[in-house]
């Protein structure tokens, strides 16, 4: 299984970003899918989470409203769309496939190399 996280930078509070992830090396459509991101000296947590085919969602209490989590089967990519972003929102941010849904965990395996998001006045 193969991970690439794409989007990315750094942004001032109130910015937006498109985050992207893209997975190769299973059945992309037989997969729930998450993002997890893991700020400086923390563990990782789960941000958004998402069911096959768009089923069911899941995101942490701090960021409704801001970010959404979509999917698009047929090119294998799962996204995170962040808006009014706030500087407690940066850290790398890691993509997963095989998550628990309802509580946005990610079971075991290993992460991908992530995507930077730095948010700053």
């Amino acid at each position: 299984v193969h991970v690439v996280e794409s989007g990315g930078g750094r942004v001032q509070p109130g910015d937006s970003l498109r985050l992207s992830c893209v997975v190769t090396g299973l059945d992309f459509n037989e997969y729930a899918m998450g993002w997890f991101r893991q700020a400086p000296g923390k563990e990782h947590e789960g941000v958004s989470c998402i069911g096959t085919s768009g089923s069911s969602t899941y995101y942490r209490d701090s960021v409704k409203g801001r970010f959404t989590i979509s999917r698009d089967d047929a090119k294998n990519t799962v996204y995170l769309s962040m808006n009014s972003l706030k500087a407690e929102d940066t850290a790398v941010y890691y993509c997963a496939p095989g998550v628990v849904v309802d509580i946005c965990h990610f079971p075991g395996g290993s992460w991908g190399q992530g995507t930077q998001v730095t948010v700053s006045s």
